[in-house]
């Protein structure tokens, strides 16, 4: 049975789980400063994402099926471990090809924490409260994503030295592991029907499913290539400093989190497709008016519409795609997060154009990859016939 009533004990430390899966976006920062250090082109600065990304397409599938062996909490805590390692290995020797190493394994540990978060939060949140939580859950992520290039931006200015923030967060890592491993949860809620690879590869021959996960595929790849290119887009576009256009990426994220918020509240009234829409559109305004920016304020204003756009088609194309097919939603939950490596396909893609073309060339991806979202609607209206 699902806890009947609130528990803080419980509940507080699985939320800070979230805290830590927010940590994995100071990888759009971390790319600009990497490439600074190093001397790195746009394109080769865009494998960092990519070493991040990439392990959603390989472990979350595996890392499910282990999961209903082990156990929700021991997965978590060996997600947050691996977490760990990856925030520490730079400061045993900092190099490019051991940043990438460290983002491999803050990657993987991040694939982890994902896929074990919402099910933990489920045995400790009342059935009634559980979509209530799991949108503030992802709020209290934005914030996490928030903060942390203010964070980086604020140690680099002050101590030189911008890695710092990896000390700060597997401080905070190591603290959750603690404080999880001391609580007791009792696990009850068990999948009757596990999702496994034969039945997730055979969904995709679906139309409507494959048009999903490419949609999730798109939205997470744009998003990481905004985060990891704002710094870059404010620079060439504007001549910024790197710790002045690294301002740009916190108030993406701030756009972020108010879109989130403000979208559980309207998604009470309107209905996910025409949301989807209308977002949707939003973003794609934005990516132009960045293109289009004269001056330094209206970049910044058009990157906060962007994040305003960007903020709910991930939780938006997941809520619409589990409706249409309620009893295939382990299928196609597996399926959709291994859409995920789009963040580690959609960067590389944006710094070799950014390269050969330009910065515009970059731009015109992010708007193709939202433009797609369109389809979503006429999708969506197939014959129910179609969904078997």
């Amino acid at each position: 049975m699902v806890s009947n009533k609130i528990q803080p004990s419980k509940l507080f430390p699985v939320f800070l789980t979230f805290i830590v899966m927010g940590f994995v976006d100071i990888v759009g920062v971390s790319t600009g400063y990497v490439q600074k250090d190093f001397g790195l082109s746009d394109s080769m600065a865009q494998f960092i994402p990519s070493m991040v990304f990439i392990w959603f397409f390989v472990f979350s599938i595996p890392v499910g099926i282990l999961q209903d062996k082990i156990g929700k909490k021991k997965m978590m805590n060996l997600g947050i471990i691996i977490t760990i390692l990856g925030l520490l290995i730079p400061f045993i020797y900092y190099s490019f090809v051991v940043v990438l190493i460290a983002f491999v394994f803050m990657g993987i540990g991040n694939t982890i924490v994902q896929v074990a978060a919402s099910p933990l939060l489920q045995e400790v949140t009342p059935k009634e409260k559980l979509s209530s939580f799991l949108s503030l859950s992802q709020f209290i992520k934005a914030i996490t994503s928030l903060t942390g290039p203010i964070i980086a931006t604020y140690l680099a200015i002050t101590y030189d030295k911008w890695i710092l923030v990896f000390v700060v967060y597997a401080l905070i890592s190591l603290a959750n592991v603690i404080w999880l491993s001391m609580t007791k949860i009792e696990e009850n809620i068990k999948s009757e029907s596990p999702a496994t690879f034969s039945s997730c590869m055979k969904l995709l021959t679906n139309k409507f499913v494959l048009t999903m996960v490419i949609a999730i595929f798109l939205i997470v790849g744009a998003d990481v290539g905004m985060n990891s290119n704002i710094q870059g887009f404010l620079m060439k576009l504007h001549g910024l400093t790197l710790e002045n256009a690294s301002y740009g990426i916190s108030i993406y994220f701030t756009a972020l989190m108010i879109s989130r918020f403000v979208g559980a509240i309207l998604l009470q009234f309107l209905k996910p497709v025409f949301f989807l829409v209308t977002t949707t559109v939003l973003a794609i305004l934005g990516t132009l008016l960045i293109m289009f920016s004269t001056t330094e304020m209206m970049a910044y204003i058009a990157i906060f519409i962007v994040g305003l756009g960007a903020g709910n088609l991930f939780p938006l194309v997941f809520s619409i795609a589990i409706n249409k097919m309620p009893s295939r939603s382990n299928e196609i939950s597996g399926l959709l997060i291994m859409a995920i490596v789009g963040g580690a396909i959609i960067p590389p893609i944006m710094g070799y154009v950014s390269s050969t073309s330009g910065i515009i060339g970059s731009l015109i991806v992010l708007v193709s990859c939202f433009a797609y979202m369109l389809i979503i609607p006429f999708a969506a209206k197939r014959d129910k016939a179609d969904m078997a």
